[in-house]
């Protein structure tokens, strides 16, 4: 029965309206805080995936080992080089001493960002472990999905990732 003049839930729906925005606004402030963390990341790049533990580029691979052996082979922390804000180990002296000598030739291209990602519009950082060498480059991808839809056209693909690289912060020039 409603008796006329009653509450009938008017505070609790008062108190829902409140829960609610404040669920929004709380939504809103973390969303807000996932595009701030997601633009600093572009702002400062993908850089050559970095390996956050121990601050090596490729995760502490030799980057003249994927171009020598055809594969990625872990650097001696003993025999580095900083280059271009990271820092690089190598197998040996003679490989670091070829990468100082022309180190945009062995760096993987767009900074490590997966050249699919960024031809789909997008940027992610490259997986050290699936690579593959163009043209005498070496290109890291997220996926092995990635990569295989690069290899179907890479040319193509190339030139896409090349027009929004420097959107992304993932190009050096």
């Amino acid at each position: 029965m409603i008796l006329p003049g009653a509450n009938h839930g008017t505070e609790s729906m008062k108190q829902c309206r409140r829960n609610r925005i404040r669920l929004w606004s709380a939504a809103g402030l973390s969303h807000a805080l996932s595009l701030l963390l997601a633009s600093t990341l572009m702002a400062e790049g993908l850089d050559y995936a970095v390996e956050p533990s121990t601050g090596y580029a490729l995760s502490g691979h030799d980057p003249l080992s994927y171009f020598i052996g055809g594969r990625p082979r872990s650097g001696d922390p003993s025999i580095e080089y900083r280059w271009d804000g990271a820092v690089w180990v190598f197998v040996n002296e003679g490989n670091r001493d070829a990468f100082v000598t022309d180190p945009d030739v062995y760096a993987p291209q767009f900074t490590g960002c997966d050249p699919q990602a960024l031809a789909e519009g997008y940027a992610t950082t490259g997986n050290p472990m699936i690579f593959a060498i163009i043209d005498s480059r070496l290109y890291l991808f997220h996926s092995e999905v990635n990569r295989f839809l690069f290899l179907s056209n890479p040319s193509l693909l190339l030139e896409d990732a090349r027009a929004n690289a420097r959107t992304f912060n993932c190009w050096r020039g």
